[in-house]
């Protein structure tokens, strides 16, 4: 007879330890069945791992499942298994029912990433057995602490489990009285025990295995030939002594009047299931743990090898109660030879959760890479270059990452991934887009359609501003709804310039601000519905306008105060730099008619590609964070962003992004957005770049340069967008590298502390203005009629040292001499931010970069106070500062406050200054007098004559 269904005779089930889909479509299990008489099948990770990671046979499915929309890695690979169970379940259903309910199973384990986790552990395997719905399932729990508790409840709700990563009698005791109190319970509530199965999982080959690491190890330290050739005797034996001594443990445990009281209801006795009985050590017979563990009312579950070994030279008989005594001496001998059973057993536990969560690593990074082939163009493109250095520094933060499960915990919102300060309060743009109301953004986008606006303008700052910014520039206007405008600034002349480029009568304001209580915002909107009340009166202006804000702040009890239209809240666990894809980007995306459902749905696909379950070397916002921030630990701190034509503002979102969330604490990475790419020799080591853009939007020139770079050994990261429809995307990407770059960096991400001491500087002044009518005076440095020099005593000192004397041209050259490689110069305009001051501003970075070689940053006030502001301050002491400031040549009060547009200003520039200065940063001011555009002209050319 088949030596594998002659164990059929002495009371042992056999269960092949493998599944794939063709393996079952092909009719190759319904053959073992038939011949070998196969009666269950168990799966793992590491089983559907080489089943989907090393075949095709899965590329089919998983394409049209995607066909029906896209969805998360966790879930795609979670509907292939359930359909591999549900089949190979159908095979086994005719053994099921032949037996009465006593065998037939087919096994999928809940997630390893669980095996810690007792309330996620039930949720699962309760959800897996609903959505399996075949009652020959089986779910696999781990016989952890914490897998323990779950077995019991689990087994009370009537769900037959297989209890795995038992290695330990002590544990299987816990298993079996886990199993016992658990059909008591499920009885005592009127259920049906004999419907519920269960198996213990005891683990055998691999407890030989470390043990006879240890025997070696004791047998090389032993100086004794007895005392060697008694510990040799050992091995070999120690996990079959373990098992038939757990068998005397089950036989004991199932009889007597509590088990007879359950059977007496039809419960059926937990089996015992001989797991990991594939033989790993070659010396050994490869039979060796089927042949030593024959008895009643077992389960040996093998890998098909071992069945083919088995069938082909095994030899059945009733061994488990073979020299029953003689096991007990092996484990006593055993614990005479100073080596601990208990710990081996408990180490294998541990080292077992490890090897099936790298196990599930693999299998959804596998999963991953077939979803990301499949949706093709769906998602964007991203391709590293980062140089022999950097990518090895990667490749290793990579397994790190993995292996500490970070990704997860990031997910988990454990503030442990940065500096366990105050970090899990500020993660809720995960989970932000999946959360977005969109029946309700096209619900307002429609009524905005209704009311014929002509123009829509945000009043905002920083994050507010930004992210609606980009969309404002990135999409064109679509036809019914009303032209998306951004103002910024208080700038008089900007805050002017906006009020003639839009039609006060049929405008709609949105007042963006998180906490409410922001000086811009809530300047621009006084005047704003002054100047509305003035246009349609005051019973009508309120409702123009509309609040976003969050739950609580000031600006919501001023928008209900005075009528506003809608007032929408943000969620307080999102940052304002953060908020794109929260109502701070979606109530001005939908007032602009941008497809809110599309920029979701794409953005989701970001979501799902950096989600907890693709491990990091298959999650491209892991990957480009680790890049970013390893790269700044490296030097190369200058993340240098270059954005194609029809993406050209989004660099404007990332700078703030990058600067607000890495630059404090005297390091992070410092944002060089704007500055147009040139030759290779023109940049130093400092450098990290990443290019975006969408297909199409191709350079040839810019494509040259690019890749000459990359040849001279500088860092590059390509991104390519389908269409400027995947903007979400790139957002969701950018937030989710950035978050990691702050732990590589090991800084809080979410905080700005520097940010923060700018405005209190700025309250002091408008508060002491408010007084007494006029700023505080200031003493300039050097004076001249054409601008004013202003600084610190420290750096006045310094600049004089170097040359500076009575003009401005000495100064600036002192200034400037004082740049060293590897820093930055900023430029910091406080003044109107048109067309011609950006391509002024812009000139002058690009004479600085020219001549010394560094990167260059140029920003207008107080806009960047709120972006970049915060690297500047808090960063890395590398920035060499040139702040300009100038008269405004006509002010504009702002109603109800004595502080002007003007002096706001003013008091902002003042402030920033005299933080960066407290910080000790080399900073100079210069004050324009008279004509800004002669002004500007007089300081480009100061410029070019310091550098020559």
């Amino acid at each position: 007879m088949n030596p594998v269904k002659a164990l059929e005779n002495h009371g042992q089930a056999v269960w092949l330890d493998f599944l794939a889909r063709g393996f079952v479509a092909k009719g190759d299990l319904k053959k073992l069945i038939d011949s070998d008489g196969v009666k269950g099948v168990t799966s793992n990770p590491s089983i559907f791992e080489k089943a989907i990671g090393s075949s095709d046979e899965y590329d089919a499915p998983i394409g049209k499942t995607l066909k029906a929309g896209d969805r998360p890695v966790a879930d795609l690979f979670e509907q292939l298994a359930i359909e591999d169970i549900q089949h190979a379940a159908d095979v086994l259903r005719p053994v099921y029912d032949e037996l009465d309910g006593k065998d037939g199973f087919v096994s999928l384990e809940v997630s390893p990433y669980l095996a810690m986790d007792t309330k996620g552990t039930i949720a699962e395997a309760e959800r897996l057995w609903k959505d399996v719905k075949r009652k020959n399932l089986m779910v696999k729990v781990p016989a952890t602490a914490e897998g323990l508790p779950a077995i019991k409840h689990l087994i009370g709700e009537g769900i037959s489990i297989n209890i795995t990563l038992l290695f330990s009698q002590a544990v299987y005791l816990q298993v079996a009285e886990a199993y016992l109190a658990g059909l008591e319970k499920y009885a005592g509530k009127g259920g049906d025990p004999s419907h519920v199965a269960s198996v213990a999982s005891f683990f055998v080959s691999r407890i030989d295995s470390m043990v006879d690491k240890e025997l070696d190890e004791a047998i090389a330290k032993a100086n004794d030939p007895t005392e060697k050739e008694r510990l040799a005797a050992l091995k070999g034996k120690v996990a079959i002594a373990n098992a038939k001594l757990a068998y005397q443990d089950y036989k004991r445990l199932f009889s007597g009047r509590r088990w007879e009281k359950l059977a007496a209801k039809g419960a059926k006795p937990q089996r015992l299931l001989w797991a990991s009985t594939g033989t790993k050590n070659k010396d050994y017979s490869d039979v060796l743990y089927v042949e030593e563990l024959i008895g009643p009312d077992t389960v040996n579950t093998v890998p098909p090898a071992t069945l083919d070994a088995f069938r082909d030279h095994g030899t059945p008989r009733d061994s488990l109660e073979e020299n029953i005594e003689d096991a007990k001496h092996i484990l006593a001998e055993l614990e005479r030879s100073g080596v601990s059973l208990d710990a081996i057993t408990a180490a294998l536990v541990k080292d077992g959760v490890k090897q099936f969560a790298d196990a599930a690593d693999k299998l959804y990074g596998a999963v991953a890479h077939k979803r990301a082939a499949v949706l093709g163009g769906g998602i964007d493109r991203q391709q590293l270059a980062l140089g022999a250095t950097i990518e090895k520094a990667v490749e290793k933060n990579t397994e790190e990452w993995r292996s500490s499960a970070k990704i997860r915990k990031l997910w988990q919102k454990d503030k442990s991934v940065w500096t366990g300060d105050d970090e899990d309060k500020w993660l809720g743009w995960l989970t932000s887009p999946a959360a977005a109301d969109i029946a309700d953004y096209e619900d307002f986008a429609r009524r905005v359609k209704g009311q014929k606006f002509s123009d829509a303008v945000v009043l905002g700052m920083g994050g507010s501003s930004l992210g609606p910014e980009v969309l404002a520039e990135t999409f064109a206007k679509k036809s019914g709804f009303p032209k998306l405008h951004v103002l910024d600034s208080t700038d008089p002349a900007q805050v002017r310039a906006m009020e003639q480029a839009v039609d006060i009568g049929k405008t709609l304001f949105i007042v963006s601000s998180k906490s409410g209580g922001t000086t811009e915002p809530n300047a621009m909107k006084d005047y704003f519905l002054d100047r509305v009340t003035k246009k349609i009166g005051a019973d009508k202006a309120g409702h123009r306008f509309i609040a976003v804000t969050d739950p609580g702040s000031s600006l919501e009890k001023v928008a209900t105060r005075q009528g506003f239209a809608r007032i929408f809240h943000g969620e307080p666990s999102i940052g304002g730099r953060y908020s794109v894809l929260s109502p701070f980007g979606l109530v001005p995306a939908a007032a602009a008619g941008i497809d809110v459902r599309s920029l979701i749905e794409h953005a989701l696909a970001m979501v799902r590609s950096c989600g907890p379950d693709v491990p990091p070397h298959e999650n491209p916002g892991v990957q480009l964070g680790l890049a970013m921030g390893l790269a700044g630990l490296e030097g190369r701190d200058k993340v240098t962003i270059f954005s194609s034509q029809q993406v050209a503002d989004f660099g404007a979102w990332a700078e703030q992004l990058i600067a607000e969330s890495t630059g404090k604490e005297g390091k992070g990475l410092v944002p060089i957005d704007g500055e147009p790419l040139g030759e290779a020799s023109l940049y130093g080591n400092d450098r990290f770049f990443i290019d975006i853009r969408t297909e199409g939007d191709d350079d040839k020139a810019h494509d040259d340069k690019l890749a000459a770079l990359e040849q001279a050994g500088h860092p590059v990261a390509r991104i390519v967008m389908k269409s400027i429809d995947h903007i979400g995307q790139e957002f969701f990407r950018f937030e989710m590298a950035v978050a990691v770059a702050g732990a590589v960096l090991g800084i809080n991400p979410f905080n700005q502390p520097d940010v923060e001491a700018a405005k209190i500087k700025t309250r002091e002044l408008t508060t002491a203005f408010e007084k007494s009518g006029a700023l505080p005076a200031e003493e300039p440095a050097m004076s001249s009629d054409e601008a004013d020099i202003y600084t610190d005593e420290s750096n006045a000192s310094a600049l004089r040292k170097a040359g500076a004397d009575g003009d401005l041209g000495s100064w600036l050259k002192a200034h400037l001499s004082r740049i060293d490689a590897d820093d930055y110069v900023a430029l910091l305009a406080y003044i109107e931010r048109d067309a011609d001051h950006i391509a002024t501003l812009q000139d002058m970075r690009l004479k600085l970069r020219d001549t010394h070689r560094v990167a260059t940053c140029a920003e207008f006030g107080p806009r960047f106070l709120h972006s970049t502001g915060q690297a500047y301050k808090g960063g890395p002491d590398s920035g060499v500062f040139l702040q300009i400031t100038a008269d405004d040549a006509k002010d504009l009060p702002v109603p109800g406050q004595k502080a002007s547009f003007g002096v706001i200003k003013a008091a902002q520039a003042r402030g920033d200054f005299d933080v960066l200065t407290e910080r000790g940063r080399r900073a100079l001011r210069v004050h324009l007098k008279g004509d800004l555009k002669s002004g500007l002209a007089m300081l480009d050319a100061a410029i070019t004559q310091a550098l020559s």
